[in-house]
């Protein structure tokens, strides 16, 4: 049996279009989806039920990236176990076999290509991140920890359930759970997999002020996670956001999209600073934190 386990939160008609893609897939084996809802107020526990998942209802106060992934593990009985989100889906029927098709890899994470509306910062930074070709990831040691190294994304991935066990998601950190789960099971030997044919559609109408706290908050998180590796993936990190920046622009200008240029400099330039503050959030007063976070609640 396979399991798909998706924290819900108001998921709406983007959770119909993802169940019902689910149940679209040809795998040869068993589906149980299980939900984990955050107390949601627009009837998603409901059509989740409707539509023959295990709903299990939280407060919504109570969410935690990775403690509400770990109760979803536990309510779940399959093995691999699939993480997605209520905003993706798959547009082909494949996915997730060709998503649990784990081989002696601990997880396998796909690909994430932005929504048909999305602006082309969103677009180009998934295709930055998620490109289309395959790739194995292991890290021997701290020094070969970088966002290249412990890249993992729960938004489409699968894991064997060992390794869940093993490995739960730390319930003390703000977001980037997938990627501080992925630098624990490097360092303790097994490798990942990226299998970018297992593609889902997944991307967020992020607004400068938005993407500004999400990116705060991936900086807070970051030094146990991509930033693990210390002044080496720091540097790397630095050249990445480098080739990044001038790799967009260049790919604005010649697609034609050059009126996208100065709102994408805004916004990317939004996105760092809030990263570089993020990482730094040591030094700054609790107050101030609240305010540039997307959960304040994690700051409580």
């Amino acid at each position: 049996m396979i399991s798909v386990v998706i924290p819900v939160r108001n998921g709406g008609s983007d959770l119909v279009r993802l169940l019902d893609s689910i149940g679209r897939q040809e795998v040869d084996d068993e589906v149980e989806v299980v939900v984990v809802d955050s107390s949601s107020t627009d009837g998603s526990a409901e059509l989740a039920r409707a539509r023959g998942a295990l709903v299990h209802v939280i407060a919504a106060e109570d969410f935690n990236h990775g403690a509400t992934r770990n109760l979803g593990v536990s309510l779940s009985s399959g093995d691999p176990v699939v993480f997605t989100s209520q905003d993706a889906y798959a547009e082909g029927t494949d996915w997730l076999a060709l998503l649990t098709d784990l081989g002696d890899h601990a997880g396998v994470y796909g690909r994430q290509l932005a929504h048909h509306d999305a602006t082309p910062p969103e677009r180009y930074f998934l295709d930055f991140l998620y490109g289309p070709d395959a790739r194995e990831q292991r890290a021997a040691s701290a020094g070969e920890l970088s966002m290249a190294t412990t890249l993992f994304s729960n938004a489409n991935a699968a894991v064997r359930r060992r390794f869940l066990e093993e490995f739960p998601f730390a319930e003390d950190i703000i977001m980037s759970e997938d990627q501080e789960w992925s630098r624990r099971v490097l360092l303790a030997g097994h490798a990942l997999r990226y299998e970018p044919r297992a593609a889902v559609r997944h991307s967020h109408p992020y607004t400068v002020r938005s993407a500004f706290k999400r990116f705060f908050d991936s900086g807070v998180s970051s030094e146990r996670a991509y930033m693990a590796g210390g002044k080496p993936a720091a540097a790397l990190l630095r050249r990445q956001a480098l080739d990044y920046a001038l790799g967009e622009l260049r790919w604005l200008w010649r697609g034609g999209m050059r009126r996208w240029i100065p709102y994408a400099a805004v916004y990317e330039g939004a996105k760092f600073l809030g990263l570089q503050l993020g990482a730094r959030h040591a030094l700054l007063p609790l107050a101030l934190k609240r305010r540039m976070s997307a959960l304040p609640s994690y700051w409580a």
